[in-house]
């Protein structure tokens, strides 16, 4: 699927988007496509099961923060950015 097509289906079913696809980053800022929320996972080289606990732990603390922003989760750091509907 492309990336517009993938950003349109989370967006009909009220779906934060969980991806590593950086593009979707370009989607959301640059063309300004309307998201109802992207979560970007930059967790290369670490074990699978740490990376779900690194997310699963995100979610929970910002669960009220990530509808309507642009999230990136990186081993050190959680970065969110508003974009609005």
């Amino acid at each position: 699927m492309s990336d517009d097509v993938v950003l349109d289906l989370a967006n009909r079913k009220s779906a934060l988007l969980l991806t590593a696809d950086k593009d979707f980053g370009e989607c959301v800022f640059r063309l300004s496509r309307v998201a109802s929320g992207v979560i970007l996972v930059k967790l290369a080289g670490i074990p699978n099961f740490s990376k779900a606990t690194i997310i699963s732990e995100t979610i929970a603390k910002y669960s009220d923060e990530l509808p309507d922003a642009f999230t990136v989760i990186t081993p050190t750091t959680v970065r969110i950015r508003s974009i609005g509907t």
